[in-house]
Formats: structure tokens, sequence, C-alpha cells
């Protein structure tokens, strides 16, 4: 017997639905179950009784989100069917409580997952986060975004954002151009929160300014950052002297979040990552937070995901 939704009217069903029917489509894929919609109403079938009920869980509760006069894309229904899975769909409504920014078009950035959720209260309550994890997590994006909104309430006097500059075996010294022109490529994912949130023209102004620094990590060296907030990008390519290096640059009035995938090692040979190694020293010590995220955690293409997953198994 197949489980109905009724739904109060034809807009929600459609919001619901998805443009194309993509949002029903990708439950059908995601559960193998079936779902039908007649009107108001919507049908979940299948062989399987545990994934109807998951299938229909994610529908409920995406539901009630958008009965809250909130929009849902793919992004919202792919993080929806991972809570699922995990067990924690009931927390979804939670995720769009609580905006972290808004962007340049005045549109609420929220996290989308548990564990970004758990990952922005930790960099709320610490002043030093790791944040872990495998590409499309939001690790970066979300800590520059919060880094702007702290500079926007005068939380913070400017944002300090680095990474290391050589990646990948290539070294900047065979790049042509200045140093800037060198360096902006590894920095272009930064970069990009910063736009999202305060535009190209406001981020270019208050880099001018001073206010906001985006430099190799080469360049913290012998510094003291006070009433900044500092991100370190990519840090699993640091060593275990630059790691150890740019933490004690921390100052006063500071927060620092450490970001890295420890997947994704590119330094040579047998040189060990200050990202590993840190968390191993750090994990005790008050005041510091160490975020694991995972594949349910991605919110990129639902493909990004299964590819982890994949390459998981191999390892």
């Amino acid at each position: 017997m197949p489980n109905i939704i009724s739904i109060d009217s034809l807009e929600e069903a459609q919001a619901l639905i998805g443009a194309n029917d993509q949002h029903i489509t990708y439950l059908e894929e995601e559960f193998g179950v079936t779902i039908h919609t007649l009107g108001n109403e919507i049908t979940v079938s299948g062989d399987d009784d545990d994934n109807v009920e998951l299938a229909e869980d994610v529908l409920i509760n995406l539901l009630k989100i958008i009965q809250r006069g909130m929009k849902v894309n793919l992004r919202d229904v792919q993080s929806a069917a991972m809570m699922a899975r995990k067990g924690t769909i009931e927390y979804l409504a939670d995720l769009y409580n609580e905006e972290i920014a808004r962007d340049t078009k005045g549109k609420g950035i929220r996290a989308k997952t548990t564990g970004q959720r758990l990952y922005i209260e930790n960099i709320k309550k610490n002043d030093l986060t790791f944040g872990i994890g495998p590409a499309g997590t939001g690790k970066t994006f979300l800590a520059v975004v919060f880094a702007c909104q702290m500079l926007r309430e005068n939380d913070v006097k400017r944002i300090v954002l680095t990474r290391p500059a050589v990646e990948a075996g290539e070294n900047l010294g065979f790049l042509p151009g200045d140093l800037k022109e060198k360096v902006d490529p590894y920095l272009r994912p930064l970069y990009d929160g910063l736009h999202t949130v305060l535009g190209v023209e406001q981020t270019d102004r208050l880099i001018e300014r001073g206010v906001i620094e985006v430099a190799p990590l080469a360049y913290m060296r012998g510094r003291t950052l006070n009433e900044a907030f500092v991100i370190l990008d990519e840090a699993q390519n640091t060593t275990e002297m630059q790691m150890k290096m740019f933490l004690t640059r921390l100052g006063f009035g500071s927060k620092m979040v450490v970001t890295g995938d420890e997947t994704q090692i590119d330094l040579p040979g047998s040189t060990k990552s200050g990202l590993v190694e840190s968390v191993k020293l750090l994990s005790n010590v008050r005041g510091i937070a160490i975020n694991k995220m995972d594949e349910s955690d991605v919110v990129r293409h639902p493909l990004v995901s299964k590819i982890i997953k994949a390459y998981e198994k191999e390892q």
C-alpha cells in the first residue's frame, strides 16, 4: 500500500517536486522507489519499506521548509536524503533557522548539513577551529562567509586568508607574472567566498585598504595577528614547521580556522603533513575544535559524494 502525502496547495506541490520533476527523479534514483504526483497528493511506493519510509521522511521535512516560505533546490534535496540515511532528518528544519550571512543579492547563506551546522557553531565558540573533509563540504566557503560577517559586525578588524603556495609538485617560480599573478590562482576559492558576500568591488577596495589580506603562507612568518579572522586553506599541504609557525600567529581578539582534506596531500616523498600532525597533537586541547566532515556533508553535484565513496573503498 503506497504512502500518501497531502499538500495544501499546488504551488507547494510544485516547489516540492522541483522544475521538470528533478527533486522527485533524484529521490526515486537515490532510494529505489516510485513517486507519483496527482494534484495535491504525492504517493511513494516500492519493494523496500525502509527506503519508502526514508523517501517519505525527506518529502515531509522538505515540505515543512517550503511551508515556511523558503525555497528548496536539488542541493537541499540531496542534503535531506543524506540526513535521512544518517537518521538526522528531524534536524533538517533547524538548518534553515539561522543565517550565517547574506550575499550581495540579499539571499541568506545557511548551513546545508548537520556537519556544516556543527562546524559553524564551533567557529563561534572557539578561537581555533579545524575544518577537515573532502571537496564540496563547504569548509572553506563557510569559513570565509563567517569571517565576512564578523567583519561587517566589527567583531574583527580585518580578515587574513592564506594557503600554501606549492601544490602538486608545482613551484611558483615556474609560473609567469609577478607575485600576485603567481599566487592568485591558488587563492581563487578564498576569493569566491569574499565575492559572494561582499561583491567584487567591495572586496577589491578592502584588499587595497589592507582590511582583507590574501597572501601565501610564507608571508605569515614573524607576525602576530590581533583582532583578525585568519583562515588557512589547503592545510594538508603544510609541513609540520609551517603549521606550527601559522598556529602561533594567533593574537588577542582573533579567530583562526584551518581547513584541509587529509586525503589530498601533495607534499613530496616522506614529508609529514602539518595538518595531520596538528590534529593528533591538539585534539584534546580546550578551546580548539576539530570538525571532521564526510561525503554526507558534500553540497556539490550529487555525483561528487558518490565519487568520494568510490575512492574511499579503494583505499
